[in-house]
């Protein structure tokens, strides 16, 4: 399947009177996509890049370190940008959540504070703020409409990541309250696709069983070249590409990749787990559709955006309005993967929340739909991810 860019958003960014879009955004402005190198901001920078704009503003880490307020003020001041995508903050699954709550929440909330600051101070015109559904509460009826934010308690596994994106939403809204700015809020169902993180300790779902699954594949079929490709590209903690096999096999198996040889002969039996019963439900958006909805609500003119939304409750979600079990999403992705062996689910390990849902009505109202589906895009990002270990065997 080939995913095209959505050309009428890219129409309404040249077109001077279509309705519903501002029209003084223009493609020499200067746009600053903060966390160009996560999921959502490289792919945001990419179709921004295609779309024609040419003055596009990028900091790695090292050059800026968005929770040092000093130092983002004094970019900000600087650079002056026009607008401003903040697409970064530290992200993670279940386990990375669990491990470092602290991080979760002070880094997530001083980036957040320091770039919604500065924007105001420098006089930015429009900021889209990306969060996540995880701002809604445990217990929440499904689909999870954007009326749900502050209705009951958080799920306890993410919950200072939650806290930190609801601050985020709250410092938009009050900005916009007070100073008259327009800055817009966009919460993402799971998200997943091309320059997604593969790492096996603190990845999403998907790539973490997608790898998992490519890993056990390339022990079924003996491709010792291609996994220790993969580990060079991707390092699992305790081994490297040159590690023996033993210790690799080890610390696959600590990862939840199994390998048993089947008597005398040499013969492996492969199993993969997966946290969980594989019973909880989960909704996925691919980054692309992700990218369309985002620049979508960034061009939508003030007036369009405050007809749907309120002042105290400006989010909005975007997602497809479907869900799959982690059961069939894990047998959908091992038949993509192509491997052969057998899933265990862990049920020692946290499931988090029985559904999450999506209410996607307010944005399919303003006009946004998604246009990926599941399946077609898990192949593409396998797809993605086996030609670029491909790529750098041949150089």
């Amino acid at each position: 399947m080939v995913i095209s860019h959505d050309t009428d958003v890219f129409i309404s960014l040249i077109t001077p009177h279509k309705k519903g879009y501002n029209n003084y955004m223009n493609l020499h402005d200067k746009i600053f996509v903060a966390g160009h190198l996560g999921l959502v901001g490289s792919n945001i920078l990419k179709r921004l890049q295609d779309m024609g704009f040419t003055n596009l503003l990028v900091r790695t880490h090292k050059d800026l370190d968005l929770t040092v307020q000093a130092d983002v003020n004094e970019f900000f001041l600087s650079e002056k940008p026009c607008y401003v995508i903040l697409a970064a903050g530290k992200v993670g699954g279940i386990l990375a959540n669990n491990t470092y709550p602290a991080d979760f929440i002070y880094k997530n909330i001083m980036i957040q504070a320091n770039v919604i600051e500065a924007s105001f101070k420098s006089d930015v015109k429009k900021l889209l703020f990306l969060g996540s559904t995880c701002i809604y509460p445990k217990q929440v009826p499904q689909p999870m409409s954007e009326t749900a934010l502050l209705t009951n308690t958080l799920e306890p596994t993410n919950e200072p990541y939650a806290l930190a994106k609801i601050a985020g939403i709250k410092l938009c809204e009050s900005y916009n309250r007070q100073y008259g700015t327009d800055y817009r809020s966009v919460m993402p169902t799971n998200l997943y696709g091309e320059n997604d993180n593969f790492h096996l300790e603190n990845s999403h779902v998907i790539p973490a069983i997608m790898r998992k699954f490519h890993l056990a594949k390339c022990i079924e079929t003996n491709n010792w070249d291609l996994l220790r490709e993969d580990l060079r590209n991707t390092p699992i903690a305790g081994v490297s590409f040159s590690s023996s096999e033993n210790l690799i096999l080890k610390a696959l198996n600590d990862n939840g990749i199994s390998v048993k040889r089947t008597g005398s002969s040499q013969h492996l039996e492969v199993s993969v787990s997966i946290w969980g019963t594989g019973q909880v439900r989960r909704e996925f958006l691919h980054v692309d559709d992700m990218v369309s909805g985002s620049i979508f609500l960034l061009t939508l003119d003030k007036e369009s955006y405050k007809s749907n939304t309120r002042p105290m409750l400006s989010h909005v979600n975007i997602g497809t309005g479907k869900d799959i079990t982690i059961k069939d999403l894990a047998e959908t992705l091992k038949d993509i993967c192509k491997f052969k062996g057998t899933i265990c689910f862990d049920h020692t390990k946290p499931d988090g929340p029985k559904q999450k849902l999506t209410d996607v009505s307010r944005i399919n109202e303003m006009g946004w739909s998604y246009k990926i589906l599941l399946k077609d895009g898990l192949r593409q990002t396998y797809n993605n991810y086996t030609k670029k270990l491909s790529s750098r065997r041949s150089v």
